[in-house]
């Protein structure tokens, strides 16, 4: 009876006590994490290129 009781509990409270975000705010929400994704993976990308190029120096001077 434990997991049926949960169940129903768990129902009752996404149904009644959450409050779902409008089909504009996910929108939006779902933009800016677009957004912050690409500018996050051009971040790592120049920060992987500065470190490809600092090793590429240090290894042709190793030679």
């Amino acid at each position: 009876m434990k997991i049926v009781n949960y169940i129903q509990e768990s129902y009752s409270e996404l149904a009644h006590k959450v409050s779902w975000p409008s089909r504009q705010e996910l929108s939006n929400s779902a933009v800016v994490v677009l957004i912050a994704s690409v500018i996050i993976a051009l971040i790592v990308w120049v920060i992987d290129m500065g470190f490809e190029n600092l090793m590429s120096t240090i290894y042709s001077l190793i030679r």
